[in-house]
C-alpha cells in the first residue's frame, strides 16, 4: 500500500479535473434535494468523473461522494464534495470549492481543496504540514477574541430549521458582541482553508457532513490549528460540530460556544 504522501499527486489531479469542470462548465439541470437545497447537474458529473478516475488510479481505496454515496471499502476511502458551496456557484459567487479527503477509519489523513475561481490550491498530508499553492502555511497568531475574524457555517434549511437555527443565532449574537468581525462564506472547505492560511482566526460549523469537513480538517490541523467538537474533544468523522481555531484562541471559542448553548437551553 502506498503511503499517504504518495497518494497526494493522484488526489491533486482528481481535484484539478473537478476544478477545470467548474470553470469551464455550466450548472445544467438542478435537482431539488430538500427545502432550499439543490444539486446541479455539474455536481453529479464531477462526482462521477472523480469517482471513475480514483477507482482506476487507486482501486483498493473506497469512495464516498456527497451526491451518490458509498462504493468500495469503508475503512479507507476518498471523500468528495464535488462543489462545496453550490448556492454560491449557481450565483457566480467565487466562494466555492472542490474538496477531497482521504479518510482512514474516522481520521482524515490527506486533504486537497481547490478554490477554482480564486486561484488557490490547498494540500495537506498527516504529519507533513499544509501548503497553499506549494508554499507552507500556518494559522495566524491572534489570541484574543476581540481581534479575531470568525467564520460561521450557513444557517440550516429543511426540517427543524427553526430549532437548529436557534443555536446559530445565539452564536452569531455572542460573536457579534465579542469578536472583531463575523463572516459567513457559504463553504466549509473555504473557511477551513482560509483558517489554515491565517486569513481567518476561527471557523465554526454546526451541521457536519463528512464530505464538507474532512479535507479542511486535515489542512487546518497540519497548519497548526486546534480542531475539536463542541465538548473540546479531538474532531473526527463522527463529530456533529466543528470548532477550529489557533490553539491560543480555542479556549475563548469554546467558552463562547458553551455560553451560546446555555442561552439556548435556558430559552427552550
Amino acid at each position: 500500500m502506498n503511503t499517504y504522501q504518495d497518494l497526494l499527486p493522484v488526489a491533486t489531479e482528481a481535484v484539478r479535473r473537478a476544478a477545470r469542470a467548474m470553470r469551464q462548465g455550466s450548472p445544467g439541470v438542478l435537482t431539488l434535494k430538500g427545502d432550499r437545497d439543490v444539486a446541479s447537474e455539474l455536481d453529479f458529473a464531477i462526482e462521477r468523473d472523480v469517482r471513475a478516475f480514483l477507482a482506476a488510479e487507486t482501486p483498493d481505496i473506497g469512495f464516498l461522494g456527497e451526491e451518490e454515496g458509498d462504493s468500495g471499502r469503508a475503512d479507507l476511502r476518498w471523500v468528495l464534495d464535488p462543489i462545496d458551496g453550490t448556492a454560491n456557484f449557481l450565483r457566480r459567487l467565487p466562494m466555492c470549492a472542490v474538496s477531497l479527503a482521504l479518510v482512514h477509519q474516522n481520521n482524515p489523513v490527506l486533504g486537497v481543496i481547490e478554490l477554482p475561481f480564486l486561484s488557490s490550491l490547498y494540500t495537506a498530508v498527516e504529519d507533513c504540514g499544509a501548503h497553499a499553492n506549494g508554499q507552507r502555511i500556518t494559522v495566524g497568531g491572534v489570541s484574543v477574541l476581540k481581534d479575531a475574524i470568525v467564520a460561521v457555517g450557513d444557517y440550516a434549511v429543511g426540517p427543524d430549521a427553526d430549532a437548529k437555527n436557534a443555536m446559530r443565532l445565539a452564536l452569531a449574537a455572542q460573536l457579534a458582541a465579542r469578536s472583531q468581525r463575523v463572516r459567513m462564506m457559504g463553504s466549509a472547505a473555504l473557511d477551513l482553508a482560509w483558517l489554515a492560511e491565517g486569513r481567518l482566526d476561527a471557523a465554526i460549523t454546526l451541521s457536519n457532513h463528512l464530505w464538507d469537513m474532512a479535507s479542511g480538517v486535515v489542512i487546518a490541523r497540519e497548519a497548526g490549528a486546534s480542531v475539536v467538537d463542541r465538548h473540546g474533544n479531538a474532531h473526527d468523522s463522527t463529530s456533529q460540530e466543528t470548532l477550529a481555531a489557533s490553539p491560543l484562541l480555542m479556549p475563548a471559542i469554546l467558552h463562547l460556544y458553551q455560553s451560546a448553548a446555555a442561552e439556548v437551553a435556558a430559552a427552550a
